[in-house]
């Protein structure tokens, strides 16, 4: 079938009640283009009193009901065809009509879907098609509302190939040949019995044939035919994440046209795909193409930061592309399939994808969440997201769904079965995880558990606790706990079931449960799904140190708006309680370790020397403010260290200064004075602290291997005057296909370091053919908005996000005070 972006002309207004319309002015309409994040640009709403777990969930941007309209012209030379409208993504309980008809409805805000349109259309006429989203305390993270990715007008003939109808794998591949294995799915909505041929070929990446076969499927009426293909390409290029090496698979449809002219082209359909192999075991672990792959992992909600909800390809590109460069292998989309754009992007990147299909089964984790709708529709998001994801050499596991309480009982494992045979079913080419959070599943129990401990002084294991240590001393801290009571036998047995029905087990903050298993369960894999940043140095020696352990993924990879001041440093007396989440204005989790304009943060490079990926050591500084302040971060958050040595005012302030690295020891130089060695590498958890008092100046960290140097870190401290700097990521983009220029704006000494301490307001003029998306900063708590020219930068930075809006340029002009003018001219063709 015939796909044409249908994303242009579309307008958005907040919902209004039609009778309310008749006493009043009507709320207005307004051109956008799609994706659309109908909240983003929403005022956020400073609650009354105490913060809300609801409000602070969605960063405080608030819901509600958005209506989109558009206009569209169908001619009359479509009568007799298929029609679909296809979104990629409505947020959330969409509905459809068209020509004022209820053409469909998707509950779920993160599956595909297609509405039959034909039957609604007027032919050689203007239709009009509405969509209507709703978001109200539905989730526990910032969802954006509204049609947030891109949608597509399909048409083909009553003979064609189904929508998502052809799917590749590779179930035989060795060194001299690969078998490619192609199912079509022929449709036929005709009253008549047709035969067609059939035409698949597999081309390469520069579009070579390498492989083609021709079969003929007669298709009856109403009754869809598979047409299986075997291909055998020689000398295969495989897939993996240092070789994405990506092929298509194209197949035609032919018919006898009747009218003299011969065969023709009924349908044509193009995939990419790639080849490679999985295998999976206890001995080896994971293997892709033979070679042992251990997960470096980084979980990822959707948003794109200053760009809110909306899915731009660019945006999913770059945050792949930024990803895969700080050290990770692989992505968890957290906890929702996900866009076909960062799939796309994880194909050609070489990034392993676990796809997650739900946050919540029957036990609701919000208000109005999906579980009010997943025992009606459970399935069919099933079979959208494993249709999307089928012929991605990216996607190596599918993830059920995440933390979900039900694991622990005999009526969740059942529903837990169901969806794991439901995926294999539609897919036995990859596997099947579940990331269980072994505390909540035994979240009844605990007051008896909590109990028994403080009348037994209840012992847990080594690896979970100190020797002696009693449920109620661990529950001060939530790591502690939630490992402390994976470990117990309450966990191993609640659980065995809702594990056994899975390939990998997946486990939230269990590591206690890695040697543990070993024992219990010599046949289990286990991956930790999601684990603490904090504690990545004990984490990555047991994934190395067990070979049925194939990876960890961090919460997160990649800062995220919503569940606010999750990662935030905090210091607190040792009797406060320490709140997990913060108040208005606070606006992101801040636990990334990149941020949410892309910029890593000092963790990221920590993990990149714990996974053996950086030689060179790193230096990062506490804030001299905080020096002495007893910390009461929750695990999830790093120190408020960043990588500067500018700190005016603070002179002669003690400071304490981090070094990472994996030698044996650093030495620490203040504008040339030594501050002695200390030792480092992984006895030491990689980290060296340095006492000292800050002096403008140099700070310089070597590293030392057996008394040999093998690499030094420099910071400098910035000086005035201070420059406005602009770095664009491309000089030129295209117009089409979601494509975006993202610009960092950053303050700057004449020697070009970063100047972290003099942020100031940084205004931006767009002119030719773009518009500005996005304007933004990594600032955790702001009351600024996304879509202002106006922005203040955090520690030195901010980012412009602009899109074309035509063949030409882009001009963009940024000021700040103080600061002389900065000009970027962006290519659009």
């Amino acid at each position: 079938m015939i796909r044409v972006s249908f994303n242009d002309g579309w307008q958005a207004r907040p919902k209004v009640n039609p009778f309310a319309e008749l006493s009043g002015p009507a709320a207005p309409f307004e051109d956008v283009t799609i994706p659309h994040d109908a909240m983003i640009g929403q005022s956020r709403v400073a609650p009354d009193g105490e913060a809300t777990r609801e409000g602070g969930a969605g960063a405080y941007f608030p819901g509600g009901v958005f209506e989109y309209r558009k206009t569209f012209f169908i001619p009359e030379e479509y009568r007799g065809k298929r029609i679909l409208i296809e979104f990629e993504g409505v947020y959330r309980d969409a509905t459809v009509h068209i020509n004022g008809d209820y053409a469909g409805q998707r509950p779920y805000g993160y599956s595909h879907f297609r509405i039959d349109a034909d039957r609604f259309l007027r032919f050689g006429q203007d239709n009009e098609i509405r969509v209507e989203a709703r978001a109200h305390e539905d989730s526990r993270w910032y969802t954006g509302a509204g049609i947030y990715r891109d949608t597509w007008i399909v048409t083909g003939e009553v003979v064609r190939i189904a929508p998502d109808g052809v799917r590749v794998t590779t179930p035989d591949i060795d060194a001299e040949r690969a078998v490619v294995e192609v199912a079509t799915t022929v449709a036929n909505d005709s009253l008549a019995i047709r035969t067609v041929d059939v035409v698949t070929e597999v081309r390469s990446a520069t579009g070579t044939v390498l492989a083609s076969a021709a079969s003929k499927v007669t298709v009856m009426p109403g009754e869809p035919a598979t047409c299986r293909t075997r291909l055998y390409v020689r000398d295969p290029a495989l897939w993996s994440t240092d070789s994405p090496a990506v092929h298509t698979c194209a197949v035609r449809l032919r018919d006898a046209g009747g009218d003299g002219e011969g065969d023709r082209d009924v349908d044509t359909e193009t995939v990419t795909f790639g080849i490679r192999s999985l295998q999976l075991d206890p001995v080896h672990g994971l293997r892709v193409n033979g070679e042992r792959v251990k997960l470096r992992g980084a979980c990822v909600h959707h948003d794109n930061g200053p760009l809110g909800a909306a899915t731009f390809a660019r945006a999913e590109e770059r945050r792949v592309q930024l990803l895969k460069d700080a050290g990770f292998n692989a992505i968890r989309m957290s906890h929702h399939p996900m866009s076909k754009a960062m799939l796309n992007a994880c194909d050609r990147i070489g990034m392993l994808v676990v796809d997650e299909a739900f946050d919540m089964w029957t036990s609701a984790k919000s208000g109005f969440d999906y579980s009010l709708n997943f025992p009606e529709w459970w399935e069919r998001d099933i079979e959208a997201m494993v249709a999307k994801d089928v012929n991605h050499p990216s996607v190596i596991m599918y993830s059920i769904g995440n933390e979900i309480p039900e694991a622990g009982t005999a009526v969740g494992a059942v529903w837990g079965r169901r969806l794991a045979e439901k995926v294999r079913l539609l897919d036995g080419t990859r596997y099947v995880t579940n990331a269980v959070n072994n505390m909540l599943a035994v979240m009844s129990e605990l007051p008896a558990l909590m109990r028994k401990g403080r009348e037994a002084g209840a012992e847990v294991t080594a690896e979970a606790a100190d020797e002696g240590a009693g449920i109620n001393t661990l529950m001060a801290d939530v790591g502690d706990a939630m490992n402390a009571i994976s470990a117990s036998e309450l966990v191993t047995q609640r659980t065995q079931e809702s594990y056994g029905v899975l390939d990998v087990a997946g486990m939230n903050y269990s590591d206690s449960r890695y040697a543990l298993d070993r024992d219990l369960f010599p046949d289990r894999i286990v991956l930790g799904t999601e684990t603490f940043p904090s504690r990545i140095d004990t984490y990555w020696r047991l994934v190395r140190q067990h070979d049925h352990v194939i990876g960890d993924f961090t919460w997160t990879g990649w800062d995220y708006l919503g569940e606010v001041g999750l990662g935030r440093p905090q210091y607190l007396t040792p009797d406060t309680p320490t709140p997990t989440q913060a108040a208005y204005p606070h606006l992101t989790a801040d636990c990334g370790d990149l941020d949410i304009t892309g910029h890593r943060r000092p963790v990221s490079y920590y993990r990149e020397i714990v996974f053996g990926l950086r030689a060179q050591p790193y230096l990062a500084v506490q804030r001299p403010e905080h020096h002495g302040k007893t910390f009461a971060g929750m695990p999830w958050a790093w120190t408020d260290s960043i990588a500067s040595w500018t700190w005016p005012g603070h002179e002669g302030s003690p400071v304490v200064v981090e070094v990472y690295s994996d030698a044996d020891e650093v030495e620490l130089l203040v504008n040339g004075r030594s501050l002695g060695r200390i030792p480092v590498g992984a006895d030491h958890r990689y980290r060296a602290e340095f006492d000292t008092v800050y002096e403008p100046g140099e700070l310089l960290a070597i590293a030392y291997r057996g008394g040999v140097e093998t690499g030094r870190d420099l910071l400098r401290s910035a000086t005035d005057p201070v420059l406005l700097s602009a770095e664009v990521d491309r000089e030129t983009i295209s117009p089409r296909g979601g494509d975006l220029v993202h610009v960092a704006l950053t303050l700057r000494d004449a020697d070009g370091t970063l100047h972290t301490a003099a942020d100031r307001e940084v205004t931006v003029d767009v002119s030719g053919d773009g518009v500005l998306q996005g304007f933004g900063s990594a600032a955790p708590a702001t009351e600024e908005r996304f879509d202002s020219p106006v922005r203040r930068t955090y520690e030195g930075r901010a980012l412009v996000v602009l899109r074309p809006t035509g063949i030409g340029k882009i001009d963009l002009r940024a000021t700040a005070p103080g600061c002389e003018p900065v000009k970027i001219v962006i290519g659009v063709e």
